[in-house]
């Protein structure tokens, strides 16, 4: 009959003073373990991370052993009254008793003063990284340094101008928007403190051209994205609402007069606007919407009604599209005009920090020069959402970072067992998959952002960012959740904040199995979303 071993809940102790499981399968470990009559010693230091008090040597008698050992038969019992041989310090079997995978090797010395150098935890984390990590915040340089978890080096692919963008906003998310996110997300409010911010940063239409806006690049804008989503989904909504919707609407679609009249003062923070196209009975199929307006002399009526309306509570203008007698047009409507009105969606769990509306109309009067005139058929709409569905496939993967940098700096200060939680196997692998899909994702959205610059990107192709994006950045989050266990679970750590507002990310704009159908098509040529 086999002897059954017995087994007791690991302790921090026994735990640490175990050999590893090298140690176990070397015969030479082994042989370096006995005795000249061939029993084993037992052990006589603990080399384990901790800083403990030396145990006192046994006197007579026979010594106690640790469940573990015993039930291994490493723990030599001496005879009654006997006491253990002393070893010479200098034996090779004597130093060959401790566990030396666990043994830390001794502080640096600064060659000046002689003291021990300050060392990080972790061989890849800064300072930073020790002192912010107790706040789930991400070892971020204000001036713009390298990200401790770009393993690719994809900073080197960025230009001077691409960088100083990046560091802009990322010391705006450090300064305005980190220290008081948690505080927004668990009040449901929108900072409306925080839009005067932005707009001296030129983020508010800062991809358009002309009356006012920034004029920078499709990277640049980008990269700004993925910076305000690493702070916040729901700030960075904020942005692609106001300049990829509201005002890419105006500037593509409206007149001269319509552009000078609304895009400086849009760019200033100084006039919200939001997009009203999603309906109740249809989102994913806007060709469906009910909303009509229909001519009154000069005027048009607009009745119906829209829903998940971002910013339509704050808003100073409305951008509605609408079916008339010729087909889907857009109109620019006041918000303060009689029939107008947009009410909060309560009770979310997803973008709290932002605001999502229903809006109705009823009999609204909107003047003919109030038209976008350029607005003509579902294309128009369609190209305001490609400006922030691209947005978006960087914007994700900012989330996506913040996530993976706390889940890294969380792992190197835990201790499990004894040991830090990044040394294990099992975080070392998801710690991997995590970067892994984010660098993939990263390289694929400064792919589209160049083809963007150059005038060839294609709107399959935006959709395969958007798509590969969410789909990374949704599932990293929840990964850095994991890894950082109870701790994970309230909001002084932002990867569960992160997971929660991507649930909303990757259904705006257009659902998974929308892109999917997109890109179907442009591999098939063959149209599947209706029939």
């Amino acid at each position: 009959m086999r002897r059954s071993r017995s087994r007791s809940a690991p302790t921090r102790s026994s735990a640490c003073c175990a050999p590893s499981s090298a140690s176990r399968r070397s015969p030479t470990t082994r042989a370096s373990r006995r005795t000249p009559t061939g029993s084993r010693t037992g052990r006589t230091s603990c080399h384990c991370s901790r800083t403990r008090s030396p145990a006192p040597p046994p006197r007579t008698g026979r010594r106690a052993c640790s469940p573990q050992a015993s039930s291994r038969g490493g723990c030599a019992r001496s005879p009654r009254g006997s006491r253990s041989p002393a070893r010479s310090a200098s034996s090779p079997r004597a130093r060959s008793t401790a566990p030396r995978a666990t043994a830390r090797p001794s502080p640096r010395r600064s060659a000046s003063t002689g003291t021990p150098a300050p060392r990080p935890s972790h061989p890849r984390c800064s300072a930073s990284t020790t002192l912010r990590c107790a706040t789930g915040s991400p070892p971020h340089a204000s001036d713009g340094s390298t990200v401790t978890t770009d393993l690719l080096d994809i900073e080197a692919l960025l230009s001077d101008e691409e960088r100083a963008t990046r560091a802009r906003v990322r010391a705006l998310v450090d300064r305005d928007i980190r220290p008081h996110v948690a505080e927004w997300f668990e009040a449901a409010r929108f900072p409306t403190e925080l839009v005067p911010a932005l707009a001296a940063e030129g983020l508010l239409g800062m991809h358009l051209h002309g009356h006012g806006c920034a004029g920078r690049s499709a990277v640049e804008y980008g990269i700004a994205m993925q910076e305000l989503e690493a702070g916040d989904s729901g700030i960075r909504t904020f942005v692609s609402v106001q300049g990829s919707l509201a005002m890419s609407a105006i500037a593509k679609h409206g007149s001269d007069e319509q552009r000078a009249q609304w895009l400086p003062r849009m760019a200033r923070g100084e006039t919200i606007g939001c997009f009203g196209l999603t309906e109740p009975n249809a989102g994913s199929d806007p060709g469906s919407m009910q909303t009509v307006a229909r001519r009154d002399g000069d005027d048009w009526i607009l009745d119906g009604a829209k829903r998940w309306i971002g910013l339509a509570s704050i808003a100073d203008v409305a951008v509605i599209w609408a079916q008339t007698d010729e087909g889907i047009r857009g109109f620019l409507v006041d918000t303060a005009s009689a029939g107008f009105t947009a009410t909060p969606i309560g009770q979310k769990l997803s973008m709290r920090a932002s605001i999502q509306c229903d809006i109705a109309l009823d009999g609204v009067r909107v003047p003919e020069r109030m038209r976008l005139p350029e607005a003509r058929g579902l294309r128009a709409p369609f190209e305001c959402l490609n400006e922030a569905r691209f947005g978006i496939a960087w914007g994700a993967l900012g989330a996506a970072r913040d996530s993976l940098e706390v889940a890294l700096a969380y792992a190197s200060e835990r201790e499990l067992f004894g040991r830090s939680l990044a040394s294990m196997q099992l975080t070392q692998a998801r710690l991997a998959e995590m970067a892994l899909e984010l660098h993939q994702c990263q390289l694929l959205a400064l792919h589209l952002g160049r083809r963007k610059d150059a005038g060839v990107l294609e709107p399959h192709q935006i959709s395969m960012g958007k798509l590969a994006s969410c789909r990374a950045a949704i599932r990293i989050a929840r990964e850095a959740r994991g890894i950082l266990g109870g701790n994970g679970v309230t909001l002084e750590r932002s990867p569960m904040r992160h997971a929660l507002n991507l649930e909303s990310v990757r259904t705006y704009e257009g659902t998974d199995e929308v892109h999917t159908l997109v890109i179907g098509q442009a591999l098939t040529g063959i149209p599947a979303f209706r029939g």
